[in-house]
């Protein structure tokens, strides 16, 4: 049995939908197991419909991380089970959420496995543990220390300390992956609106735009999740998953902006919103002091990230997983794209 958390989520519902087709930016993953049961929480009040026409017989359970009880009902009967632990908060409204969600939740759900017996739980982390890199030429690995960026990194970042103290206590397998800035189907209105912004001329250029990006394609990054799962010597391990090789900002943007307009014959507006350099360092100085009063501002959280390097390397997921990220930038963006345009979403 395949247990997944934040299933109505972008990585979670993508990640059941490869699950359920065994292709993975297609390619078969032979480590499946040949018979899959999916059970999968939702947050109470979600409608599963979109999941049960996924794949027949989902099993779906509507809960809320924060509530031990919960937790424990969801891991009922799974002994031997793999948890995909895809469940987080990005983008909240007060600070606190960071922690009541990406720390204590985990907490539970860690817990609630142990106690139900599950075998395996591959946790999804994120870059922001590790923080920003010291210059454009420096990559993250897995021997980079923490310094956290902000409370969201602080939140991921206790929350795979509670991660790897129950793989010490030998209560459970673990797995921590650690993806960056996630793109691809299934996306959230966020993202689309980030390709409404590159057509219109009003996405923002932060100095230079030569900063590098690391960013996971999404089947890219289930890809990595699954072989986790089912790669033995992934126990205890930390993996960064992402594409193949970072991206500056100017070519996420102009890659973006050349497939709307030659691909996909949209008008675009050929401009970019180009703002100085300091204009990230005071978006970041708001930002600390917004959050120092628990409140949080996404616009401006994401501002102050704009100029930063966040790059990293695979080459350990490479090496021990068999990773191979088969769709890079600019197919990537096709596929997203396409996805938008399938669904009716207007960019």
């Amino acid at each position: 049995m395949l247990l997944i958390t934040g299933a109505m989520g972008w990585l979670g519902k993508r990640l059941v939908r490869l699950l359920s087709d065994r292709s993975f930016a297609g390619t078969a993953l032979d480590v499946l197991p040949p018979d899959m049961k999916l059970r999968c929480m939702i947050l109470p009040g979600q409608d599963a419909d979109e999941l049960r026409a996924i794949k027949a017989g989902i099993e779906v359970f509507a809960g809320d991380l924060r509530n031990p009880n919960d937790c424990r009902r969801f891991c009922e009967g799974a002994a031997r089970a793999t948890v995909f632990h895809t469940a987080g908060i990005i983008h909240p409204r007060r600070v606190r959420e960071f922690y009541e969600v990406n720390t204590d939740g985990t907490r539970h759900l860690l817990d609630a496995a142990s106690a139900a017996g599950v075998k395996r739980v591959v946790v999804v982390s994120s870059n922001s543990p590790i923080g920003l890199n010291p210059h454009r030429d420096h990559l993250f690995d897995e021997e980079s220390p923490y310094h956290p960026y902000m409370n969201y990194g602080r939140s991921k970042m206790l929350m795979e300390m509670a991660v790897q103290e129950a793989e010490k206590s030998s209560r459970l397998e673990t797995v921590i992956i650690r993806p960056p800035w996630f793109y691809g189907p299934d996306q959230p209105a966020r993202q689309t609106l980030f390709f409404s912004m590159i057509r219109a001329g009003k996405a923002p250029v932060v100095g230079s735009g030569d900063n590098l990006r690391s960013m996971a394609y999404v089947d890219n990054l289930c890809q990595g999740l699954v072989l986790a799962a089912f790669t033995e010597s992934a126990r205890g391990q930390i993996y960064w998953i992402a594409d193949d090789q970072p991206y500056s900002m100017n070519e996420v943007l102009d890659t973006v902006e050349r497939l709307l307009e030659e691909e996909f014959h949209l008008a675009v507006a050929h401009k970019r919103l180009r703002l100085p350099g300091i204009a990230s360092e005071f978006a970041m100085l708001m930002d600390a002091t917004l959050q120092k009063l628990g409140l949080y501002e996404q616009k401006i959280h994401v501002l102050s990230e704009m100029n930063k390097t966040i790059a990293c390397s695979v080459g350990k997921a490479r090496r021990e997983l068999g990773y191979r990220p088969a769709i890079a930038l600019e197919e990537g963006m096709r596929r997203s794209l396409q996805w938008c345009l399938d669904h009716g979403i207007r960019i």
